[in-house]
């Protein structure tokens, strides 16, 4: 997500997603968001459990939030022979809770 090496962005979309379908709404709608919460850690450990990692340098093995980091992803073409990968993933996963 904008080149940080933080949480991958197919994650951070993901629980986007979520967090609109399953949002506290209401002041008083705690279950919403226990149900958000919930959905969200479900997911998590799913991709976790698929890829290794939810953090973009763990899962690319490279800090994109360097230049090093970006040269070798470039390199390695790594963000069009990876990183679909991981999107398509989110996108199984999250059909499945939703």
């Amino acid at each position: 997500m904008a080149r940080t090496g933080e949480t991958c962005g197919a994650v951070t979309g993901a629980l986007m997603v979520i967090g609109l379908n399953h949002a506290k709404m209401r002041k008083d709608d705690d279950d919403g968001r226990e149900r958000a919460y919930a959905l969200a850690q479900e997911f998590m450990d799913a991709f976790r459990e698929r890829n290794g990692a939810l953090l973009c340098r763990e899962l690319l093995g490279v800090d994109v939030s360097t230049p090093e980091g970006m040269r070798a992803v470039r390199e390695k073409d790594l963000f069009r022979s990876v990183c679909p990968k991981f999107v398509r993933d989110s996108a199984e996963i999250l059909e499945g809770l939703l």
